[in-house]
């Protein structure tokens, strides 16, 4: 397919990062450059001639730059057709240039809004000029090639030099896609903010988006749509796979219920080991102590900083990744002596309350479980109640709890998962396969407690809990047999509390 030279281009961008590259190959091709503002001040100190859009339209930048492009001979001569012989005559009778490239992004509006700035500074950073631009580029793609974000400024580079400055069709109709789906996104960025959801916006595709080695298995294959980057500096290791991001994900959700000093190790999303103690090694130890055979292969996170000794203990273990706020060197020199091990250094970044699964047709949007249930939140509706060391084990084995594949049910004491009975048709199956592993790895559930992510339709679950050792059990309540449930603790010496909070996961 025969390439189209460019011969003009307008660039007027808010981030310069990647740029340079683009506008110095122009520039080498003998390409018109039109700009304004800041894009033409960075364009000028690179020693490139550029010409000033309110040149080009012998008019201003008004109203506190408000309007800067908007004008016919910008627009037109981005939108006329160069096939059509009345627009070309117009374009001529007007002195209108033509403008074969856009390079355009938008004022950061949704950085704007998460940054807590005033309404008046979030509303001036709804762009007008940009997103006309961007959509007059891509409305006519016959003629014109549109980049509408920074993401986009490699790829771009790469066709330039492959084809001597020129584009092909299928270049910029597929780039025309790109344009309108940022248009989409930035559009309905705006709206869920005077809609009230600032935040939370299912329009993945104009993403930056990183290609993966194969999806959940290796004959599927997938792509990760996010800037992994903002949230992590990845200090050692292979790049992150599919099944890893899934893993990274189900880690760090449960590591963020705890602000003590805690450690959490995944497999295949559900917790294989949790514990909260007063230094990071320790942490480490109670939390493989729970499962020390699951734990080869997992994804292991800590809030507290990993330093030369809990490194030491953990260096023993394979395992696919390890997340923390920080490292100090010496960890890190024991931790990179195997190559392949990814060390993930997490940044400070908050997340989104709502999420979001694809099925049938459609898409299922849904809050975040985001409910964490104290003591406070927890009723006591046996005769006898919880002591306060129970109370603190029940606090925490909630908190796995809700992170866990239902049916499930968690076995802890004070700081520490003893055993979970995970993703279990049937709730007594899930206890007793707690039960199993706890005597497995050598766990005397004596003075125990035991956490269901839903209520108990039946006592059955309260009397094999009991026979087993456990004190104290929390559960949401709402069945219409809790009354046969309690009538079993009170005969039986156990506590019981409800959150009226269920917990599924699936």
């Amino acid at each position: 397919m025969e390439s189209k030279k460019i011969q003009s281009a307008l660039i007027s961008v808010y981030y310069k990062d990647g740029l340079a590259p683009i506008v110095e190959l122009l520039h080498k091709n003998g390409v018109t450059l039109y700009s304004t503002g800041g894009t033409q001040t960075f364009i000028e100190e690179l020693g490139i001639p550029v010409i000033a859009v309110e040149d080009l339209t012998s008019y201003p930048s008004i109203f506190g730059g408000r309007v800067k492009t908007l004008h016919p001979k910008v627009f037109g001569g981005i939108l006329y057709r160069r096939d059509n012989e009345g627009d070309v005559k117009t374009a001529a009778q007007y002195e209108i240039p033509s403008i074969d490239l856009v390079i355009v992004d938008l004022y950061p509006f949704e950085e704007t809004v998460a940054s807590g700035a005033s309404e008046d500074d979030i509303i001036e950073k709804i762009d007008i000029g940009g997103i006309s631009l961007i959509r007059g580029a891509a409305k006519n793609f016959n003629d014109v090639l549109i980049v509408s974000s920074r993401n986009q400024y490699a790829e771009v580079l790469s066709i330039l030099q492959a084809k001597n400055c020129g584009t092909e069709l299928s270049d910029r109709k597929r780039f025309a896609m790109l344009a309108f789906g940022t248009s989409s996104h930035y559009d309905t960025a705006i709206h869920a903010y005077f809609n009230g959801n600032k935040t939370d916006i299912y329009d993945f595709k104009t993403l930056p988006q990183s290609s993966l080695r194969y999806g959940e298995n290796p004959h599927q294959s997938a792509t990760f749509y996010g800037d992994i980057d903002s949230l992590f500096d990845k200090l050692h290791g292979k790049e992150l796979s599919y099944n890893n991001l899934v893993d990274v994900d189900a880690c760090i959700t449960l590591l963020d219920e705890f602000t003590e000093t805690s450690f959490v190790i995944i497999k295949h999303t559900n917790a294989c080991g949790v514990a909260s103690a007063p230094t990071v090694k320790q942490a480490y130890l109670n939390a493989f102590a729970c499962d020390t055979i699951s734990a080869f292969g997992g994804v292991l996170a800590t809030n507290g900083i990993v330093d030369k000794e809990s490194a030491e203990e953990m260096s023993s273990l394979f395992f696919e990744i390890l997340i923390a706020p920080d490292f100090t060197q010496e960890a890190l020199e024991v931790l990179q002596v195997k190559k392949n091990r990814i060390l993930l250094k997490r940044k400070p970044v908050s997340f989104g309350k709502k999420m979001f699964k694809t099925l049938l047709n459609g898409v299922l949007e849904q809050d975040k479980d985001l409910s964490t249930e104290t003591a406070t939140q927890m009723r006591t509706v046996t005769e006898k109640a919880p002591t306060d060391s129970e109370l603190k084990a029940l606090e925490f084995a909630l908190k796995v709890c809700k992170h866990t594949k239902s049916n499930t049910i968690i076995l802890a004491k004070e700081g520490q998962l003893l055993a979970s009975g995970v993703g279990q048709t049937s709730r007594v199956d899930a206890l007793k396969q707690a039960i199993e592993k706890a005597a497995e790895f050598g766990f005397d559930l004596n003075g125990c407690v035991m956490a269901s992510d839903a209520f108990f339709p039946f006592p059955d679950c309260v009397e094999i809990a009991h026979k087993s050792g456990i004190s104290a059990v929390v559960q949401p309540g709402g069945s219409v047999k809790d009354k046969d449930s309690i009538a079993y603790c009170d005969a039986n010496g156990l506590a019981m509390v409800m959150t009226g909070v269920r917990h599924f996961k699936h």
